[in-house]
Parts: C-alpha cells; structure tokens; sequence
C-alpha cells in the first residue's frame, strides 16, 4: 500500500540538505480522513499558509493546489483504504545552501503520508481519562505561536515525563507558569456554564478543533473566556476536556500530579460537543 509522496511522487525520502531536516523550517498538519474526505481541510490550509508566511515559505494558490493534487494521487494509490486515516502533510522550506540565511531560489517541498488510525480499547471519548501536570515549560515567543512548525522539541521532552500506560495525557505550562495546552492537545475546562481555554498568543499551537469548538460554543450564545490560567483555575472546574483532530474530545477524569490532583465529572458539554463534531464530519 502506497502511503507517502513527495513532490507529487511515491517516495519516502527527502535531500539531506533539508532545511526542515536541518534548521526545522518547515511546517506540518495532521487530519483525519474519512471515507477518504479530509476533514477540516480549508482551516487546515489557512493554518498553513499562516505558518508558511512566519517561517518565510512562498505559499501561493499554486502550492495549495498542488497539496490538494497530492491527496488525489496519494488516494488513488492507496488501496484498500479504512474508513478512517490519518493524514500527515509536511512543508518544508526546500533543499539547499548552508546556514541560517535563505541565499538562494528554493522550491518548498510537499511530504503527504497516510498512516492508520489510532485505536483506543479504554474508549477515552465515551470514558474520559489521566492526565498529569508536566514539568517542562514551553518558551515564550508570539512569532511561531499558533502554527503548527517542525520543532516539537518541547513536546518531546514533556511526554517523556511520563510513561504510565493509565495517564494519556500531560498539561503544559508556559514560562511564566501560565496553562498552554497539552502535549498534543487543546485545553479546554466549563465553570458556571461558561467555556475557558488558554491564551495562546505567545506560545502553544492554535488548533483546528479548538477554532471550531469556540466558535460553535459562540453560537450556542455560551461565554468563551480566553486567557491566562494558572493550574490552580482547574480546581474548581465543572468540567475539563482536551481536542485535537484526531482525538476529537477527550474528557478529563482526573489530574494525578503532585502540583495538581483532582477529579472531574464527565459534563453534559463535553459530550454534546463531542456529538456536534460527530455529526458535522
């Protein structure tokens, strides 16, 4: 089964003179197909374009449409394909030249691959799950703060705080100890029957999910407060839920850290948003 291309061709493999490879100057989203229709695909490429005029990566109408020519190439090569996938698509800024500065014409290279869908036996959308409060903090800088870029660095190092196979999932700080997100994931909690999430001006990645559920939350005339939280907010939330689009929403049972234990009820919000997104794909 064919599940990568690159540049429009089977492939698998990229110049090592990347410099997505080499200085992280690339980009990536991740999407769930189903029956082999992207979901979410027009916020998608916003976020993209968005991330490729910060990290200076020409982003016209011609790269948008050659993304979506590589999807139709990369599903008619598949065979047998499940009713849900997930999608990864990568841009880079292209191969060549050595250090820091862009001193020649570079063309953006384009990596589309597919890749199964995740199974989860303990259900966590129906059954909610652990989380831990990390500490690895995520640096401040509003320039690279909502694109998805290549350096998941910080990610990396807050998931391996953990590796208990009861907790899916850890809660990241900022610098300043303020509520981002989660390691892969959006953070959202309900108090009083309004919605909160993290600010995310300064770090922390902007997701789809997250730009759908506000806005839904918005027509539903529920009060969408977007700030910056301390941990200690979450203690008297009446709800807490994660997003991404993947996992869609994850409801939150219980924080297990030393800096930050407490249990949650599974909320009627959660699950008629988790419903809402259902009926939307």
């Amino acid at each position: 089964m064919l599940s990568c291309i690159v540049n429009g061709q089977p492939a698998s493999t990229l110049s090592v003179q990347d410099r997505g490879l080499a200085y992280g100057q690339g980009l990536f989203e991740t999407l769930t197909l189903i029956e082999g229709k992207p979901q979410g695909w027009q916020l998608h490429m916003q976020r993209l374009a968005l991330g490729a005029e910060r990290l200076g990566i020409p982003f016209d109408n011609s790269l948008s449409d050659a993304l979506s020519d590589d999807l139709v190439k990369l599903l008619a090569a598949t065979e047998s394909l499940p009713e849900r996938t997930v999608l990864k698509m990568i841009l880079t800024r292209g191969a060549g030249g050595r250090g820091y500065a862009v001193t020649e014409p570079l063309t953006p290279n384009r990596i589309l691959q597919l890749n199964p869908f995740p199974v989860w036996p303990a259900d966590p959308q129906t059954n909610g799950i652990r989380v831990m409060l990390c500490e690895t903090r995520l640096g401040l800088n509003p320039q690279l703060a909502g694109i998805k870029h290549l350096n998941r660095l910080e990610q990396v190092l807050a998931r391996s705080e953990w590796q208990q196979p009861d907790i899916s999932e850890g809660l990241v700080c900022d610098m300043e100890g303020y509520l981002v997100e989660g390691t892969m994931s959006n953070l959202f909690w309900t108090r009083n029957g309004e919605l909160f999430t993290p600010d995310l001006t300064y770090c922390g990645i902007d997701g789809i999910i997250r730009q759908r559920l506000i806005e839904r939350a918005r027509e539903l005339q529920i009060k969408v407060n977007i700030g910056r939280y301390q941990p200690a907010d979450l203690l008297d939330a009446d709800e807490v839920f994660l997003t991404n689009s993947v996992i869609g929403i994850w409801p939150v049972t219980e924080c297990v850290s030393t800096g930050l234990q407490q249990r949650w009820q599974i909320g009627t919000l959660s699950r008629q948003l988790n419903q809402w997104l259902a009926e939307e794909q």
